[in-house]
């Protein structure tokens, strides 16, 4: 069992690759597998949530924080060389539309808070770390991002955005999932609990690529009506997909981080948050709503393909 449980983890980009193309090929296929999907997409994310903390080493969890310059390059990286980031490829793409420059600088300013770790996690980064800083990452693009907004659209967001969202999703996907492991790991001598503890090993894998079919088949449909936006905007995505993590690397590289931190503020610089956003563009006036949810479900397609690269490319590239 361990042999196939080594298999898994040997073979894991491939599996989700076959995930995301089955997600694609459902999501255009199938409505009932789109419906089912919708069902169970949350529950999925936070079991895989849970299976992934269980296997952080809470118990040394002292000797990883504090880290300063941890925290001022996750903060440089994500909320000032990623912003002009985006700022540079709205303006070299002459993205003209207000509403797709909504959707655009939505999505690609706020740094991811979930999943992250996750891939982190399988790229050989140091999970611990950066799952002990979601809460900063959290408080920070609440504070800034209708900064942002007002800065490069020139005009507020604070009526669109819903706090509760953002709340609702760092105690669904992180702080619930959280507690459960951790109380795993407390009581492990416990029998039964020793046995979950030691079930939840088996899981990330598996769990990874039924998240991403997940996502992939149930949000699909959102994009078929805006494909001329679509296009447009795949070329920023793919342009920020390999641009972004090089960003994070260098900035972790200047300030002398070792490599399995410089492997994180990578992931961290690159991957959105998309399972946040997403909400908070269905909330939003309806002759902004559609174009924007379009734009946010583009992302998250496009992300997780390259998600599936990066687990592989960034473990070689950052040695």
């Amino acid at each position: 069992m361990h042999k196939f449980k080594n298999i898994m983890e040997t073979k894991q980009a491939y599996i989700y690759f076959i995930a995301v193309v089955l997600g694609i090929i459902l999501g255009f296929t199938s409505t009932t597998a789109v419906e089912f999907f919708k069902i169970i997409t949350i529950p999925t994310i936070i079991i895989l949530m849970i299976s992934m903390f269980s296997q952080l080493p809470f118990r040394n969890i002292k000797d990883q924080y504090p880290k300063f310059k941890f925290i001022m390059v996750l903060l440089l990286s994500n909320f000032i060389f990623i912003p002009l980031l985006v700022w540079a490829l709205i303006t070299v793409f002459n993205v003209q539309s207000e509403p797709i420059q909504l959707g655009l600088y939505l999505v690609l300013l706020m740094p991811c808070i979930d999943y992250v770790i996750v891939f982190t996690s399988l790229g050989k980064g140091d999970a611990t770390t950066l799952l002990i800083h979601t809460p900063l990452l959290l408080i920070v693009q609440i504070i800034l991002l209708p900064l942002y907004f007002t800065l490069f659209l020139g005009h507020t967001m604070n009526d669109y955005l819903n706090l509760k969202l953002f709340f609702y999703a760092f105690m669904t996907f992180i702080l619930i999932p959280l507690i459960i492991a951790l109380l795993l790991q407390k009581f492990d001598s416990i029998n039964f609990l020793k046995k979950l503890n030691d079930t939840t090993s088996w899981l990330p894998v598996p769990m990874m690529a039924l998240v991403l079919m997940s996502v992939i088949a149930s949000k699909l449909y959102l994009i078929t009506n805006d494909l001329i936006i679509i296009y447009q905007i795949i070329p920023i995505y793919v342009c920020f997909a390999i641009i972004a993590p090089i960003i994070g690397n260098l900035s972790a590289k200047f300030f002398k981080l070792n490599i399995e931190l410089r492997r994180t503020i990578a992931f961290s610089a690159t991957t959105r948050n998309s399972l946040v956003v997403l909400p908070i563009a269905l909330t939003l006036p309806h002759d902004l709503s559609t174009v924007v949810t379009s734009i946010v479900v583009t992302q998250t397609i496009i992300e997780l393909i390259f998600e599936v690269i990066y687990i592989r490319v960034i473990p070689k590239l950052i040695k």
